[in-house]
């Protein structure tokens, strides 16, 4: 699949090369918390929740009304789960297992 990412360079090889050193969710848990602001991580949580339901076809209203987050993000999220490199699928499919 031939995709440009938003962001490739060496920082964020660094950075996902060292996210896939992470053993466990505890482990996750102390590097996220480090790196990241609550927002930004409840952010990741509410986008991971909306493209799961977005998988299973649920519709805008539906997520707005279980989430609470507004139809002009859940369709950010659906174009990036429709159109974008596939991670959302490609993850969702993996946690299944």
């Amino acid at each position: 699949m031939d995709y440009r990412f938003k962001v490739q360079n060496k920082e964020m090889d660094k950075l996902f090369e060292a996210i896939l050193k992470l053993e466990n969710v505890e482990e996750c848990y102390r590097f996220f918390d480090d790196l990241c602001t609550i927002n930004e991580l409840e952010a990741f949580g509410q986008r991971l929740t909306v493209a799961k339901m977005l998988h299973q076809k649920s519709t805008y209203q539906e997520i707005e009304k279980e989430t609470g987050i507004s139809a002009a993000t859940i369709s950010k999220i659906s174009k990036s789960y429709s159109y974008g490199p596939k991670g959302y699928k490609m993850i969702i499919e993996r946690l299944k297992k």
